[in-house]
């Protein structure tokens, strides 16, 4: 058994999430400066940094060819976010939904999943597929600062946390801490999965998911420790759509992705889990603690069930 490549797994994931939280922690200490709200924060700059460890190795990844974990990174770490993240969040704290959230960024998540079952019908995401998904994050995110300048009017704003040269640095640092980690982990997980006979598709939509996930688990369960529940449901939907939209949006358009007819199977069950979130957010104006064990339940049903297909 060659231990190199299991080191190096190991590495690459813990690269990953010290890069993410550098990157986190000095990003988010600029926008508490200018009066950035925390619902802004934790769908914007959170969840782009959480979703850094997802960048990197699904733009790797399809660079190197290995079209099945460019997807399915995506779509598994999108799974585990809303299922697992979700779950063990409100199992601590029911998420109350801030109405600002029913009104958009949930029917964004919604939208930008069913847009991708749709995009992905023909077995391929090219380079026009790619550009109209960046196109719409960029919408998306006109929709947030417009927002945040509303809310941040009449402020004045604060001296950061740390200075400035400080957070460019820790910001650089952990940008390359993130796609060095990035390069390991799609190198190791290729090579492990070609040692064990498994699929590129399983190991992307169980190990790298989970893996590339643990920012957002770490950042939501804090925050719904701290009862911030906003900022946990915040980064985990803001996550979502930037998997989506920026993530495969810009891999897919660097490097076109031809899918396997099983990525329509897992894609539509990405849709279900998303729709049934919705489901609970408006049924009550939150996600219970009976609701969230729900969901780590399907989770635990859905990794059952990719072990055994």
């Amino acid at each position: 058994m060659n231990l190199t490549m299991y080191i190096a797994l190991l590495l690459g994931f813990a690269l990953l999430l010290k890069g993410a939280g550098w990157f986190v922690d000095a990003a988010s200490s600029l926008a508490r400066a200018l009066h950035i709200p925390s619902l802004i924060i934790g769908l914007t700059i959170v969840a782009m940094g959480t979703s850094a460890p997802e960048a990197a190795v699904s733009i790797t990844a399809a660079f190197s060819g290995s079209n099945e974990i460019a997807l399915s990174n995506v779509v598994g770490s999108n799974m585990f976010n809303l299922l697992a993240v979700v779950g063990v969040s409100s199992l601590l704290r029911p998420a109350l939904v801030e109405p600002a959230v029913l009104r958009r960024d949930l029917f964004w998540h919604l939208g930008s999943t069913l847009l991708l079952l749709f995009l992905a019908y023909n077995l391929y995401l090219g380079r026009l597929e790619g550009l109209l998904l960046l196109l719409l994050l960029a919408v998306y995110l006109l929709f947030l600062l417009k927002n945040a300048r509303g809310a941040n009017s009449g402020s004045e704003p604060e001296e950061a946390e740390i200075g400035l040269p400080k957070q460019l640095f820790w910001l650089v640092v952990g940008l390359a801490a993130v796609i060095l980690g990035g390069n390991l982990v799609v190198n190791s997980a290729t090579d492990i999965a070609t040692a064990w006979g498994l699929s590129e598709t399983l190991i992307g939509l169980t190990i790298v998911a989970i893996g590339t996930s643990l920012p957002e688990l770490a950042t939501s369960v804090m925050a719904a420790y701290k009862g911030d529940s906003s900022l946990a449901l915040g980064n985990v939907l803001g996550s979502n759509i930037f998997n989506i939209l920026f993530i495969l949006g810009l891999s897919c358009t660097l490097s076109p992705i031809g899918l396997l007819p099983g990525a329509l199977v897992d894609i539509g069950l990405l849709c279900a889990v998303a729709a049934l979130t919705l489901f609970f957010c408006r049924n009550d104006g939150q996600i219970s603690r009976r609701e969230g064990a729900v969901l780590l339940g399907l989770y635990l049903l859905y990794t059952g069930w990719l072990i055994c297909r």
